[in-house]
């Protein structure tokens, strides 16, 4: 594993010449190769000179390659592999399965928090409570945390919409969005072919998007995103795990609360108080 040279890449990405960013793009794919092969094999794999990735690993804040080994190793050691799949009958029997879930989950859990900057999640809340309206996208299996999400932020702002809520409304949706309105995007592998042209159309409205997505995809995210909250979601091959997700979606509420302050809380008070008055929950 190389989490903490990908993360740094991430962040310095855009800051890269033109070969260093070849050289990143390698990594990112195959980020275990730091620790099988040496700074010349990958620079001649990303098609860079020996001078390049000498370049790129000192632009990251690396004295030499070597130190960048040195870290990949100690990740190595400290981290058990977690991407696990689901093969023997004894793997699967109940106990084994669910102390393996519970294991893996936590693993999620604790590497995106790990790894999630508190400060990216501070300019992702503002971006949100800046904008004059918060339009919410999940595609196919995140259109159920798209929904959570604007339950969320709508007990806390005004003008919270899920984009597309009405199956064939996406142009009508688009239609109401304005310069400046905030898109949160959850999106996880497979991810729809509608995902493209709806952020073409995001990105020409000038439209502030923060995603919330797996690692993998963090990197292509930042080409459209304002923010980008990345997440571990690895599972037992029955597609990506939501629970960080879940939990990023929660903690970007919380943070937006504290932006907010008053405003949210007066709001929160008051759907409260309708909540008394429809006499619809039992507490």
């Amino acid at each position: 594993m190389a989490s903490r040279l990908v993360l740094r890449i991430q962040e310095r990405y855009q800051r890269l010449t033109a070969g260093e960013q070849k050289l990143a793009r390698l990594i990112i794919d195959q980020p275990d190769d730091t620790l099988t092969h040496s700074a010349t094999e990958l620079a001649e794999r990303a098609g860079v000179s020996k001078a390049t990735a000498a370049r790129f690993f000192q632009h990251l804040g690396y004295a030499d390659f070597n130190e960048v080994k040195l870290q990949a190793r100690e990740e190595r050691d400290r981290t058990e592999p977690y991407g696990y799949s689901v093969g023997t009958s004894e793997q699967i029997a109940l106990g084994k399965a669910v102390g393996s879930h519970l294991d893996l989950e936590l693993k999620n859990l604790t590497k995106t928090f790990e790894e999630l900057r508190s400060d990216r999640v501070r300019q992702a809340a503002e971006v949100i409570n800046d904008a004059p309206k918060l339009w919410v996208l999940g595609l196919g299996a995140e259109e159920g945390f798209a929904r959570y999400a604007r339950l969320l932020f709508a007990r806390m702002r005004h003008s919270v919409m899920i984009l597309g809520i009405n199956q064939g409304s996406w142009a009508e949706d688009l239609a109401m969005t304005g310069p400046k309105d905030a898109v949160l995007l959850i999106t996880l592998p497979p991810r729809p072919k509608l995902l493209k042209p709806l952020l073409a159309y995001a990105e020409t409205s000038r439209l502030n998007v923060v995603t919330v997505c797996d690692r993998n995809y963090s990197l292509e995210a930042q080409r459209f995103s304002r923010v980008v909250l990345p997440c571990h979601v690895s599972s037992f091959g029955l597609g990506p795990s939501h629970t960080a997700i879940g939990s990023a979606i929660r903690l970007l509420a919380v943070t937006f609360a504290a932006v907010a302050g008053k405003s949210a809380s007066q709001r929160i008070d008051i759907i409260s108080a309708i909540h008394e008055e429809l006499d619809d929950t039992d507490g």
